[in-house]
């Protein structure tokens, strides 16, 4: 049988291009989403995958979503927390609400989705777990004190959460992007782009798909002893 897989944030952008390699790497994916709901439906009409509605930042939520994907399929055992926003200001400008929601889905949804999905990857004796930081969890960036702290808490729950899965078949790994070219970034005023376009030594924005392969290996069977890591794909703008 096909293994289980469940993206967050899976319909749209880099998580989009993470759910249709799965489902090209043969995987049996669900795609979460939080409130698009006609992206999401055009996304399952076009793909195939399933898609699912349910908070990331919400434990309860995400446990039911993980019960009710094992009742129906079988346990999750790659589980890819893509899911992340931004409320960005200067520090005195933010407010405890932006901070709070940020570090919830970003940082929040990592716990309550590998909380709920553990044991079953322990039972399978396998599981594989890509947590989605960011270049800002690693560098830092002006006006995103929440932002760059939920990305670098990821690096850190990555390598905790590694050494409490290797001995049960559980790989826990991180990937961190740079600029990808996606609606977000495209959002940038052209100014402000084609700097940090200069200050990328590939000389382009990334590609959703440069990151969806990278996931894709670390899910693969084959990358067993791949554990605890960040791999940095981001053109060589921040070499880590």
């Amino acid at each position: 049988m096909a293994r289980v897989a469940l993206v967050t944030g899976g319909t749209r952008g880099i998580g989009a291009a993470i759910s249709v390699a799965l489902q090209k790497a043969g995987r049996l994916v669900i795609a979460n989403y939080a409130g698009n709901t006609e992206a999401a439906q055009v996304f399952q009409k076009t793909t195939g995958i399933e898609t699912m509605k349910f908070d990331v930042g919400n434990y309860q939520e995400c446990l039911a979503a993980v019960n009710d994907i094992a009742a129906r399929h079988g346990a999750v055992e790659i589980l890819v927390n893509n899911a992340g926003i931004t409320k960005d200001a200067v520090l005195g400008k933010m407010t405890r609400d932006m901070w709070d929601a940020v570090i919830d889905t970003n940082l929040g949804s990592c716990f309550n989705l590998c909380k709920a999905s553990f044991d079953g990857m322990k039972e399978k004796k396998f599981g594989r777990i890509v947590n989605i930081g960011s270049i800002n969890g690693q560098a830092g960036q002006y006006g995103q004190v929440n932002y760059a702290a939920a990305k670098s808490g990821i690096h850190g729950f990555t390598k905790a959460l590694a050494q409490e899965g290797a001995r049960h078949g559980i790989t826990v790994n991180a990937i961190a992007p740079g600029y990808v070219d996606t609606e977000m970034v495209r959002a940038v005023p052209p100014d402000v782009l084609e700097k940090i376009v200069a200050r990328i030594p590939r000389g382009r924005l990334g590609k959703a798909e440069d990151i969806a392969r990278g996931v894709v290996f670390l899910t693969s069977d084959e990358a067993d002893f791949v554990t605890g890591s960040t791999l940095s794909i981001n053109g060589g703008q921040h070499m880590y």
